[in-house]
């Protein structure tokens, strides 16, 4: 499962996380892509390459033409209800936005369709927000981790004047959530920053296990005596059971079993998406003869323990089963790879499997590869080669 870490050792701000994504390789392209979908106007795209403290970065800024309109927490939701987004960044972009909200709503004591978003309202936070969440689904993380928060000290200009640092609205998003005030006389975490971060992030503290495979930083505006950044670490995740064993990696997990039998078939389907969405590592029926030789299914769903009441509950809510058998299960695996494969044909996902730096697998992504072969009208198995070919170059030994 690919993960990201959000180190915040210089806080976090909606742009600072947006340059990072950019810097660990989301394309300006996808990204203005994929915010005209949003339907908006009057705002242009700036990406620079700064230096900051040594250390180069990514700067994003979203220059504004004119603004001056100010969005209720119904009007943010109807730019996304008509937007042509993905449901799955739309809904993401949605919660972010209603923390905010019912953040603000204690904050003044009103309603939250009534309040009216000022500085997070504006068309540059509408901007950030998004295409933060963008950048999250491109890269195709799955999980956002993020490091304690430093919130910074002294006092912050706003819309209802000068107010002190953490700002209210920064401080009520962020409850719960492990803070610290730092040494820098400066707001070191922007309300549009503590939505996202809270939003999004599963758990806060310390880096967890995973393989790194990409880094972005991503800039602030500010001067600070410590490098501004916000520094983002993507990779696999590996969990705390997993182990090397002759070069393989090795994890507990359980597998689950049910045989079914009076089902209609077409139900597989959804439920197999309901599995998998719910956390199944693998999904697979295999046809089987059950009593009076009734023909039947026996429907297998390999999962961690962590994750197991979730697929009993749809298995139990989805299917006609009774029962299920529940089994602890050892795998072996190939360490994995998995990144974008740059071929003639165009941009293809690939996973490589690898033992002790050698490479064993190549499993290029089947949609990818299907969508290259008809665009390019060649066939299927020229497009696999090449990407195998592009795998292998890319990563044998030096």
């Amino acid at each position: 499962m690919k993960i990201a870490y959000f180190d915040c050792f210089s806080g976090i701000s909606g742009d600072m996380t947006v340059s990072a994504l950019l810097d660990a390789g989301l394309k300006i392209e996808t990204l203005e892509k994929e915010l005209k979908k949003l339907s908006l106007s009057g705002y242009r795209l700036e990406v620079n390459k700064v230096i900051k403290k040594g250390i180069s970065a990514t700067q994003f800024k979203v220059e504004i033409k004119e603004e001056g309109v100010e969005r209720r927490f119904k009007d943010i939701l109807d730019i996304f209800e008509k937007s042509k987004l993905d449901e799955e960044i739309k809904e993401e972009a949605k919660k972010i936005f209603l923390n905010i909200a019912q953040a603000e709503s204690k904050i003044h004591q009103k309603d939250r369709d009534k309040i009216h978003f000022h500085e997070v309202g504006g068309l540059d936070c509408i901007i950030d927000i998004t295409s933060t969440v963008i950048g999250i689904n491109k890269l195709g993380i799955k999980e956002v981790y993020s490091s304690a928060l430093p919130l910074g000290k002294g006092f912050v200009e706003c819309a209802h004047g000068v107010i002190p640092v953490p700002a209210p609205a920064t401080l009520e998003l962020l409850k719960d959530i492990p803070t610290y005030s730092g040494e820098i006389e400066s707001e070191m975490v922007t309300p549009t920053g503590a939505a996202i971060v809270s939003t999004l992030a599963k758990g806060f503290g310390g880096r967890p296990l995973m393989r790194i495979e990409k880094t972005g930083y991503g800039a602030g505006e500010r001067e600070f005596p410590i490098p501004n950044l916000l520094r983002v670490s993507i990779g696999e995740k590996i969990l705390k059971d997993e182990k090397l064993k002759d070069g393989y990696v090795s994890d507990d997990a359980i597998l689950v079993e049910t045989n079914i039998d009076d089902m209609n078939p077409e139900y597989y389907d959804y439920i197999m998406d309901r599995l998998f969405s719910q956390g199944a590592l693998d999904v697979f029926l295999t046809p089987i003869q059950m009593k009076k030789n009734r023909p039947a299914h026996m429907l297998s769903i390999i999962v961690y323990e962590q994750n197991l009441k979730e697929i009993l509950e749809v298995l139990f809510s989805e299917s006609t089963t009774l029962g299920v058998r529940i089994r602890e299960i050892k795998r072996l695996k190939l360490a994995q790879r998995s990144f974008i494969a740059e071929t003639r044909y165009g941009k293809i996902k690939v996973k490589v499997g690898i033992v002790k730096g050698i490479i064993k697998n190549v499993a290029p992504e089947y949609e990818d590869c299907k969508k290259m072969a008809k665009q390019h009208q060649v066939p299927l198995k020229e497009v696999y080669e090449e990407v195998k070919k592009v795998a292998y170059n890319k990563l044998k030994p030096v």
